[in-house]
């Protein structure tokens, strides 16, 4: 068995000699140099002189084979094609992330906020903990909560529709749910009155985005539901859990304000999440009104269809819908789940010295709204 360590060069010949003083041999074997190439010589003869690249897709192509059986295999050549040429992200911030104003914090009466679930949702409680961290007063409510009459919506300023498998998703996704919302009385009566009030907000992610276009709430056109937008399997014909990014476009969405044209990374985790247009004339429509707040990004911040950036299929790269008074958003993407700084894939070092995640200003956006900011 070996070791091979990289060390800085003032200190190899001293970590050398600590190992040989307990019997472990050890020798310089080579440098780190500028560039991506990998030489190695032996007796003074080069026998590799390759890129880093070029070796990874040859060390990587029995997974890419294997992958052609258990994926889409237009996908899987796009995957490999791309990861010939990736880079560091291009993320960049049109705003300064700072930590929730301790006055939202103190306050004994905060916005009630309902976190709603279903069985099998499972994103309630990062979701819960976000809106908590931005000043609100979370409720965990269920969908039989409203049905049974135990609880009602009158007194919430928000409903955040959770991520997860609603109904194990078997009738696809979010049907379930959306079912038992329509075709009960009480629950359609309460979601009813909620959406119709002009001081609230919602918001639905991952399966709760699926729900919110299926109950219309997004883009909120009435349109009939021959043309509604929803989402739908991904074109790659598997679920998809990554650190993808996406890239805040200008929208009405109050949720968002003040976060246009900045590229961010963001967990994805779903089957079925590739907005799909019935109707073409209706993506038309909501491109003009910039009622598609998100959109899937490539490393230089271009919106893009290509996977694995765009990890689902949507096209134009479209990972979210809102509605033209922006108090209603939907998105497939988590970002509850990268609220907070050590909850993320990957940052650039200069972010570092930010008091807090730059997606918590998009739950402090709805505070600061709630406020009448």
């Amino acid at each position: 068995l070996g070791l091979v360590l990289e060390t800085d060069p003032g200190l190899t010949e001293t970590i050398i000699g600590e190992y040989i003083e307990v019997g472990i041999p050890g020798a310089k074997i080579g440098k780190s140099v500028a560039g991506g190439a990998i030489r190695i010589c032996v007796d003074d003869s080069v026998v590799l002189n390759e890129t880093v690249i070029s070796l990874r897709d040859v060390w990587e192509s029995t997974s890419y084979e294997l992958e052609r059986l258990q994926a889409n295999p237009e996908c899987v050549q796009q995957e490999r094609q791309t990861n010939l040429t990736r880079h560091t992200p291009a993320y960049s911030l049109s705003f300064t992330p700072a930590q929730t104003p301790e006055s939202y914090l103190a306050q004994s009466e905060r916005p009630q906020v309902a976190i709603l679930r279903e069985e099998g949702s499972n994103g309630d409680r990062e979701m819960a903990s976000a809106f908590y961290r931005a000043g609100f007063e979370p409720w965990d409510v269920s969908t039989v909560d409203i049905a049974s009459g135990k609880i009602t919506l009158e007194d919430f300023r928000g409903i955040a529709f959770v991520g997860g498998f609603s109904f194990a998703d078997v009738m696809d996704s979010a049907k379930g749910w959306a079912g038992v919302i329509r075709y009960n009385d009480r629950v359609l009566g309460q979601m009813e009155q909620f959406h119709q009030r002009t001081d609230v907000f919602s918001l639905g992610i991952c399966n709760g985005c699926q729900l919110m276009a299926l109950l219309g709430w997004v883009p909120g056109e009435d349109l009939p539901g021959e043309q509604q937008p929803r989402f739908v399997h991904n074109h790659s014909g598997r679920f998809e859990s990554r650190f993808s990014t996406v890239r805040v476009d200008n929208s009405p969405s109050i949720m968002l304000q003040g976060m246009s044209d900045s590229v961010l990374g963001v967990w994805v985790a779903h089957g079925e999440g590739r907005a799909f247009f019935p109707d073409q004339s209706v993506q038309k429509t909501l491109e003009s009104r910039n009622l598609i707040p998100l959109r899937y990004a490539d490393d230089e911040g271009a919106a893009t269809e290509t996977y694995p950036h765009n990890p689902n299929g949507s096209p134009a790269g479209i990972a979210g819908l809102c509605s033209e008074n922006g108090r209603h958003l939907a998105m497939m993407p988590h970002p509850e789940r990268a609220f907070l700084k050590w909850q993320w894939g990957w940052q650039p070092e200069s972010w570092n010295t930010h008091e807090a995640s730059p997606w918590m200003k998009m739950f402090q956006n709805a505070r600061t709204w709630c406020d009448g900011g």
